[in-house]
């Protein structure tokens, strides 16, 4: 199929993500047709460097990698799918090797998507609830700035206002906490002299609430879309300490933090604190199948083995494509590479390099308020004043991320996520990155900023 004929059927028929498709009919979309290592090529035979992961925080181990394509033919041959209330071998070896790493967990449900996954986690509190309390302890606490899914549910669990805007009415039972950004304090604090007000937040909502109304918080352990927002040291801990207070079951949704952007295995790793069910997804198989997970403590498994008598105890969920054996095997092969090739240090070493290099430019340019990351997933908060903190317009913040596309580097943004603060530049590079590649994206930063703001 020549260029124009696949480029045509794109523009006639296909509808894109986050698109406003008007912009179409007088320009081309870009359509990708190749990738290897930290590029990909569109179908016009421009090159660009990735900068996201292939857009959305997936591709963690770069493109075009056989050792991942051939662990998914070989599994495809084998059994391609079978309903998830049976078993099949990728998926319980993976779930093993899973819970090594994830101490205090040792149950995993699969399914295909993390708005599916966090779905899951909620539907298990809204059933413990029934099964104790009839349904009262069911509402699920999510926080400002936090993104959990794009289904309603999801979405009625998410502290991003554009995304939601126009999707309601929302699915009842889910309450807003304050996030915890130091550099735009909802409480107008200074880190250093104040009572950590952002996690203490949290007993304010169960009380105002009513603790015996209340079955779970959802939190990303360092918001990602939502601008990186990495909490302070004390703040998981008392967030855990409430929890257990009141009897509240803590939801850590690592679908972007997840197997190792952060430096660790986890994100919530970084942190002194114990959850009792873990979301993840993106990057488990590195973009190379899809799968999502939702594990869990044995003390949240055993809730639906308690009464075998009652036909309704037991967790009465499916995932259709749970099933697919394609996802648990290239999550095995992904893990296996990440271990063989040392990526965790990769992803603490180059991570730093990303970080000091943003620094530089943080001195460069007094466009950039605040850096913001850790490991391979970091940020920077633009604004037009340093001392006021203004915002930069989102229309800036838009061609700056333009400019380096433009010169064939891709690099990521908070993109229609909130009313007034939709301007942090994101970078989260797969973790086979080389300092060189850094540099590339940093370069073209710079030149963006220096020619856009």
């Amino acid at each position: 199929m020549s260029i124009n004929v696949a480029l045509q059927n794109d523009k006639d028929h296909v509808w894109h993500h986050l698109t406003q498709h008007k912009v179409y009919e007088n320009n081309d979309p870009i359509v990708l047709s190749s990738g290897k290592g930290m590029y990909v090529t569109d179908i016009k035979g421009n090159e660009y460097l990735d900068g996201t992961s292939g857009g959305v925080w997936t591709v963690n181990l770069g493109f075009g990698r056989d050792d991942m394509v051939d662990a998914v033919s070989e599994q495809l041959e084998k059994l391609p799918y079978f309903a998830g209330s049976f078993g099949n071998e990728p998926a319980a070896n993976y779930a093993k090797e899973l819970t090594e790493i994830m101490p205090g967990f040792e149950r995993i449900y699969y399914s295909n998507s993390g708005s599916e996954a966090n779905e899951k986690g909620y539907k298990m509190v809204r059933q413990r609830a029934h099964f104790y309390n009839e349904g009262k302890k069911h509402k699920i606490i999510y926080r400002d700035r936090d993104y959990h899914g794009t289904t309603i549910s999801a979405l009625s669990s998410s502290g991003q206002l554009q995304r939601k805007k126009d999707y309601g009415p929302f699915t009842p039972g889910f309450v807003e906490m304050p996030h915890c950004c130091c550099y735009r304090c909802p409480f107008n604090k200074n880190y250093g002299d104040c009572n950590i007000e952002c996690a203490n937040a949290l007993e304010d909502v169960i009380l105002r609430e009513g603790a015996d109304t209340v079955g779970s918080v959802i939190l990303e352990p360092i918001t990602a879309g939502g601008g990186v927002i990495e909490p302070v040291k004390e703040y998981f801990p008392i967030i855990e300490s409430i929890c257990k207070k009141y009897d509240v079951l803590l939801h850590i949704d690592e679908v972007v933090c997840g197997l190792g952007r952060t430096g660790k295995w986890f994100g919530y790793q970084n942190f002194e604190v114990q959850p009792d069910i873990v979301t993840t997804a993106k990057g488990v198989a590195a973009g190379y199948a899809a799968i999502s997970i939702t594990a869990t403590s044995a003390k949240v498994f055993e809730l639906f083995k308690e009464n075998p008598a009652n036909p309704d105890s037991y967790f009465r969920d499916i995932s259709t494509f749970g099933g697919c054996t394609a996802g648990p095997a290239a999550a095995l092969k992904a893990l296996s590479i990440i271990k063989q090739e040392k990526l965790l240090e990769n992803i603490n070493t180059v991570g730093a390099h990303l970080k000091d290099k943003l620094f530089e430019l943080y001195d460069k340019h007094s466009s950039i308020g605040e850096v913001r990351g850790k490991g391979l997933l970091c940020g920077i908060e633009l604004v037009k004043d340093r001392k006021t903190k203004e915002p930069l317009n989102e229309q800036i913040v838009t061609s700056v991320a333009g400019h380096c596309l433009q010169n064939k580097v891709m690099i990521g943004r908070t993109n229609r996520s909130f009313e007034k603060n939709n301007n942090v530049l994101l970078f989260s590079p797969a973790f086979i990155s080389t300092k060189g590649d850094i540099d590339l994206i940093i370069d073209a930063v710079d030149n963006a900023l220096t020619e856009t703001v």
